[in-house]
């Protein structure tokens, strides 16, 4: 075991506080933006404005489903060769009953965000609730696993969506899903690649090459999905096809040649041709669109 007896100090504690809200992995709830980019209303303070705050409530949301996943699995975790020693409550460094008063603590910002914003926080709830199916039983069904992780993405964009008062459109549903379902399944991959079957339960049922095809799959229907989704709706945007296509790319050669992908939010802040591909297609996703973005905003 690799957890400690000793009293940590509090800053420790509260350095652990941090740690077990993963503040690292709050990236992946900029898909609450996505509803914003694509509707032209970046411009526009208030829009702006508020997908922020919904943002920021993901950013709640998600770190009070990692503290509850932790709690779950201390013992399991303790257990584990890197876990014991990454994660704050299997080191030792965080008791289990400061992890549930921060777990309040978040639930309370939560609530106090359906004050505001009630719609997105009904959708933050359904990931609440569909995150807690998956720590205690989900996580350990073949596929439904893979499927659980990407509905999570098309949640975040569905509160976003929420944020603006708009329609989640189905192409940016579908294009969300399978994009996520790539890196999920890339996720398994490399768990396997690198743990065996000995990092999870689930990972018995899966095999390397059933995986790889399931990213190629997903990876495929994202590029397909995102090309359709802006010929038919933005068609300026044509031009950032290319980046989506080196981002998919250089993401595979990451997890193939430099053994990344377990994490995709460390695959991400690793490889700075990935953060430059990303970049360049925000910048050029907001020439095409800054024509309706300035009508909207007039």
């Amino acid at each position: 075991m690799h957890f400690t007896t000793d009293t940590p100090s509090k800053k420790t504690v509260v350095l652990g506080l941090l740690r077990l809200m993963r503040p690292k992995q709050w990236i992946k709830n900029t898909f609450v933006l996505a509803p914003l980019m694509f509707t032209g209303l970046f411009l526009d303070f208030h829009s702006v404005t508020q997908s922020l705050i919904v943002m920021i409530l993901f950013c709640c949301a998600s770190s009070a489903t990692y503290i509850l996943n932790d709690l779950h699995d201390i013992e399991a975790d303790r257990k584990h060769p890197k876990k014991s020693k990454t994660r704050p409550l299997a080191q030792g460094i965080v008791k289990p009953a400061q992890g549930i008063m921060l777990l309040v603590v978040l639930y309370a910002c939560l609530g106090l965000g359906f004050v505001f914003h009630p719609q997105s926080i009904l959708v933050i709830a359904g990931y609440l609730v569909l995150n807690l199916a998956y720590s205690f039983v989900l996580k350990h069904q073949p596929v439904v696993d893979i499927f659980i992780i990407a509905i999570g993405f098309v949640l975040r964009t569905w509160a976003g969506a929420e944020a603006l008062d708009v329609d989640l459109s189905s192409w940016m549903f579908v294009t969300t899903l399978s994009l996520a379902l790539f890196l999920a399944a890339v996720k398994r991959r490399q768990e396997l690649q690198l743990s065996g079957d000995q990092g999870r339960k689930v990972l018995e049922h899966y095999t390397v090459s059933l995986v790889e095809r399931y990213a190629e799959m997903a990876a495929t229907a994202a590029l397909l999905f995102y090309s359709l989704f802006v010929m038919d709706k933005h068609e300026d945007m044509v031009l950032t096809i290319p980046f989506v296509l080196f981002g998919l790319f250089r993401y595979w050669f990451i997890v193939e040649a430099n053994e990344e992908g377990e994490s995709p939010t460390d695959a991400l802040y690793s490889d700075w041709q990935l953060i430059v591909c990303i970049l360049c297609w925000i910048g050029v996703s907001m020439w095409a669109l800054w024509p309706s973005a300035i009508s909207v905003a007039v």
